[in-house]
């Protein structure tokens, strides 16, 4: 049986596996530091919080758009625990050497300040998240089902 991309069951994947994500960033007091990704996504923009949270899960769809649409087909993987948790691993890469070092330089820091989130214990936290986030969207995920059509 053949599987084709699912829209409706990757932004309800997404959804569910951001708000995963957020949950595990609120234990992040409890370690020793803050990981509010919608406040730093809005002071970085200058932007209201209300912005921030917006971006937050914007971002989080749109990965899941990627983990269905192109991370399963190249990977020829189907989506369960491991497969999500492995593609979760590409987010949080990009975002420790690109994305935090450019946050950092936009907030007046230099490039190597921002690798790595700065910090390995909070780098090590981040790539928890993004492990949560992948393993929640890939158990979620189910490509819809094509049935085999016979020619009489």
């Amino acid at each position: 049986m053949k599987t084709q991309f699912s829209i409706k069951s990757a932004l309800t994947a997404g959804l569910v596996a951001t708000a995963a994500m957020t949950a595990f960033t609120f234990m992040a007091p409890l370690m020793g530091f803050e990981m509010d990704i919608p406040k730093m996504l809005a002071n970085t923009m200058g932007a209201p919080i209300i912005v921030g949270w917006m971006l937050h899960f914007m971002i989080g769809e749109i990965l899941a758009i990627n983990f269905a649409v192109i991370f399963l087909k190249k990977t020829n993987k189907a989506a369960d625990l491991k497969s999500g948790a492995l593609f979760g691993l590409i987010p949080w890469f990009v975002a420790q050497i690109m994305v935090m070092p450019m946050m950092s330089v936009m907030g007046g820091g230099s490039y190597a300040a921002g690798l790595f989130s700065g910090s390995i214990m909070i780098a090590m936290a981040s790539l928890v998240g993004h492990i949560i986030y992948g393993a929640v969207l890939g158990g979620i995920y189910k490509p819809q089902t094509e049935a085999a059509t016979t020619m009489v």
